[in-house]
């Protein structure tokens, strides 16, 4: 059983911060360096932070800085904690495996920022 439930986003001014969440299955999570992606409609599908499995990580230069990923093991769940938004971060936003992404997504969840 695959799993991949994003939760979190909502729309927000320029400047704010929203705090978006993953819950994976364990058959994906464990061992695997899990990571966050973004679409926006017309454009290809962009790694956004990606965390290792022990907990190193990588940004987009477009973010780095402003967003942070986390990941409890435990749970099996990422988590990525967004500030000072801009509306150019306007996009549906996945979770997925980091490096190899599976040819399956979740539904993803909407981050709008107005402007």
């Amino acid at each position: 059983q695959w799993q991949l439930v994003e939760s979190g986003g909502g729309l927000v001014q320029t400047g704010g911060s929203l705090n978006l969440s993953c819950t994976a299955s364990r058959n994906i999570f464990n061992f695997n360096a899990m990571a966050w992606y973004r679409q926006v409609a017309g454009r290809a599908r962009e790694e956004v932070a990606l965390i290792n499995g022990g907990r190193g990580v990588r940004y987009a230069d477009s973010v780095k800085g402003r967003f942070t990923i986390t990941r409890d093991n435990a749970k099996s769940m990422v988590h990525l904690q967004m500030t000072s938004l801009k509306p150019e971060d306007t996009a549906v936003y996945y979770c997925n495996r980091g490096y190899r992404p599976m040819d399956y997504w979740g539904q993803g969840t909407q981050v709008s920022v107005s402007s």
